[in-house]
């Protein structure tokens, strides 16, 4: 079952960086500045926070099976994809890259769901397992646009709607919701106010807050930043070679083996400790990177790719956090409103990053984004001292 349900989501989450992968090419078809080639990606994770609220406040992920809805969702976002490749217009495109947020907001929360309803021991590392399959979709765009040809940019998003519409078919394969699905509740309009009102679940949710302040900025910038890196070393255009497209790939899906080893040991040493180590990290990475900026990709890959093993260790615990805190019969909806308010965290700091990198060069730009991990182990590390940590795994530890 996790198999099958890893790899669907692996391949129904192809479409979220497929237009940031391909990002240069909309530029200059479309005339897009910085900020509206940011508007690519910025448009999705709004569409995915809309998605998520709606899901959140009908308590869609709870009433309804995960897996007809992942499959439908993981269509919709397959059609919007291509729609992107050879829409008309930048804000018919902008608009597509919505519709493409919305329709994931029913493919990655459901998912989790999914699988926790399959798991109760070893819940975390299932989770992680899961998490990181998404983290390889996300950066197979990427791979796609290193292999074709700069001129043949619509084959990556074409690839990656045809990857989403094959995703949402494999999960159809699993048989059932599992055994430790809850059964379905009676609609209320008061199950977002009593998961807002749980401490733990709140402290859970102000650590994936950290988390995401930092990862969807790094991941969607990373080729920038490794283009100007490399500008400035050689003083040519590094993107004809396809070497950015290259190196965000291998970063971005490095994070498939912290999300494993975030899982393998969270439930062994605990959440809130596994956690708080693998912010630390990251955080400490991103205020390196700017040291080994237009240093050669020798010293520099390595770098990146610790943090791209870091800055997603942690993803799939604070969504394992908050599935053990919240009550069991609202669980979908609980990591529905987590994600949903972490991705409306990212439309800022996506925003935020190349206008910091205008004004002051991307060398030390992604020094910010330390920010977040420093608040997310604080909220972690008090989440820890609570009586609420007994309910995790490996309790306090």
């Amino acid at each position: 079952m996790l198999a099958v349900v890893a790899f669907a989501e692996l391949l129904a989450m192809a479409p979220w960086f497929s237009a940031s992968a391909v990002a240069p090419a909309l530029s200059r078809l479309w005339r897009l500045s910085a900020t509206g080639t940011a508007w690519l990606t910025i448009s999705v994770q709004l569409g995915f926070v809309v998605g998520a609220l709606i899901s959140a406040g009908l308590i869609l992920a709870d009433r309804l099976s995960a897996r007809p809805l992942v499959a439908w969702c993981a269509a919709l976002a397959g059609l919007a994809t291509l729609g992107v490749a050879w829409a008309p217009s930048a804000g018919a495109g902008i608009a597509l890259r919505f519709v493409t947020g919305a329709a994931l907001a029913g493919v990655y929360p459901p998912g989790m769901k999914l699988v926790a309803g399959w798991y109760r021991a070893g819940r975390g590392l299932a989770i992680g397992v899961l998490v990181g399959a998404l983290t390889v979709g996300s950066a197979f765009p990427h791979l796609i646009r290193w292999a074709v040809p700069t001129e043949d940019w619509r084959a990556v998003l074409e690839v990656a709607a045809v990857a989403a519409l094959g995703g949402g078919m494999l999960v159809l394969l699993v048989p059932n919701d599992g055994p430790f699905a809850a059964r379905a509740p009676a609609f209320t309009w008061g199950a977002a106010p009593r998961l807002f009102a749980d401490r733990g679940v709140s402290l859970a949710n102000l650590g994936y807050l950290g988390h995401m302040w930092e990862l969807y900025a790094m991941w969607t910038w990373l080729a920038a930043f490794v283009a100007a890196s490399e500008r400035a070393r050689i003083g040519i255009d590094p993107t004809t070679a396809g070497t950015p497209a290259l190196v965000t790939f291998a970063v971005v899906a490095s994070g498939a083996v912290g999300c494993w080893l975030g899982g393998k040991y969270a439930d062994r040493w605990g959440r809130t400790a596994v956690t708080s180590a693998a912010m630390i990290v990251s955080g400490c990475c991103a205020l390196a990177v700017g040291l080994v900026f237009a240093r050669p990709l020798t010293a520099l890959v390595p770098l990146l790719l610790l943090w791209g093993v870091s800055v997603v260790a942690d993803s799939a615990q604070f969504s394992a956090a908050v599935s053990e805190l919240a009550p069991r019969e609202l669980v979908g909806t609980a990591l529905t409103l987590q994600t949903s308010l972490g991705f409306l965290l990212t439309c800022l700091t996506i925003y935020m990053l190349p206008a910091i990198a205008q004004r002051a060069g991307w060398q030390w730009s992604m020094s910010v984004l330390a920010l977040g991990p420093a608040a997310g182990v604080w909220a972690m590390m008090t989440l820890r001292r609570r009586p609420e940590a007994a309910a995790l795994a490996a309790g306090r530890r």
